[in-house]
């Protein structure tokens, strides 16, 4: 499914050398302020442009189609497009019988049985994303009084990102990176246990973004190597301020008034130039492959904004959840 959320429904379509990519929300309230330049920020934050990031430029200017009026949400969908103007599908032409090491040429042909659009990844190009962020820019207006602030702790074990994507670009390879979200601000209260926990709805959406490949809250792995006396958070305020956050802003599934930290591991990207042996499909046999096109050697460097977007797209749900739960008459036992 390419939908996720209980209200604050997003869907996200399109495809990376087709007309344009998109999203559609649904359960946005009436009301809301909102004109195409406020998404011009965040959408600059993804741009490509910067050393390490792919040549393919996009001006990513925002047409929303519906579910805006005199500059307020009507409360019905709200959709937004985002043209392709700067594409070479041409480049792709080989990848059509062998498929790139480390991605979804493979997985998407056999899923959409030899249907899917392979033309620049078609509907798992990173392009999809544009989307997501536009999503973002919306729920962020629904968390007042919360912050997100993200950064890029390091790509390929060096907190120098910069000199790292360097290197890779220079070697015709591509590099991973560590990403971390903090979100200031959010009330205690948010989140379901067992099936709808706050961190597993952020991690679901954090793992629909192209590229994620680890996820964790607070100490996370540490955790396995950690006593109960080390890893607990001493409550030390009433509201439920702790004086460490090893849960990572969470317990039980549910948020505990203190900062949520997320951090999530983005892979190396699998189009390179440096040559992979991969199975031809067409003779059976294995060969070299040297991808062609234009692509960013750090993914993670315009992939961060995204993540911030997917955390804000599901802490937006919870908070519409949230409002319904307070609206909800008193029920006597």
């Amino acid at each position: 499914m390419n939908t996720t959320g209980r209200i604050f429904q997003v869907s996200l379509f399109g495809e990376s050398h087709g007309p344009a990519v998109g999203v559609t929300l649904d359960g946005v309230p009436p009301g809301l302020a909102l004109a195409p330049e406020d998404f011009e920020a965040d959408l600059a934050r993804r741009r490509s442009g910067a050393a390490g990031t792919t040549d393919r430029r996009e001006p990513d200017r925002p047409e929303i189609l519906s579910g805006l009026y005199r500059g307020r949400t009507t409360g019905t969908p709200l959709c937004l497009i985002f043209r392709n103007t700067d594409t070479r599908s041409e480049d792709y032409a080989p990848l059509a019988s062998v498929p790139r090491p480390g991605h979804a040429d493979f997985t998407g042909s056999v899923r959409y049985r030899g249907f899917q659009d392979p033309r620049g990844s078609g509907h798992f190009s990173g392009r999809i994303t544009a989307g997501l962020v536009a999503a973002g820019v919306v729920a962020k207006k629904l968390l007042p009084g919360v912050a997100l602030e993200t950064r890029i702790l390091e790509a390929g074990g060096d907190t120098d990102v910069q000199a790292a994507a360097r290197r890779a670009s220079e070697a015709g390879d591509s590099v991973g990176a560590l990403v971390e979200v903090r979100v200031r601000g959010l009330p205690a209260g948010l989140g379901e246990p067992f099936f709808d926990p706050v961190e597993g709805r952020i991690a679901g959406a954090l793992f629909s973004v192209p590229g994620v490949r680890g996820v964790e809250f607070g100490d996370g792995f540490a955790a396995a190597r950690m006593l109960g006396s080390g890893h607990n958070d001493p409550i030390v305020g009433k509201d439920g301020r702790t004086s460490r956050n090893g849960a990572g802003g969470a317990n039980g599934g549910i948020t505990n008034g203190n900062d949520l930290l997320v951090r999530i591991a983005v892979k190396p990207a699998s189009s390179i130039r440096m040559p992979q042996r991969t199975l031809d499909f067409t003779t059976g046999e294995m060969t070299d492959l040297s991808v062609p096109g234009r692509h960013d050697a750090c993914i993670a460097l315009r992939a961060a904004v995204v993540l911030e977007a997917a955390c804000a797209v599901c802490l937006a749900d919870f908070i519409l959840l949230a409002r319904t739960y307070d609206a909800a008459p008193d029920i006597e036992g």
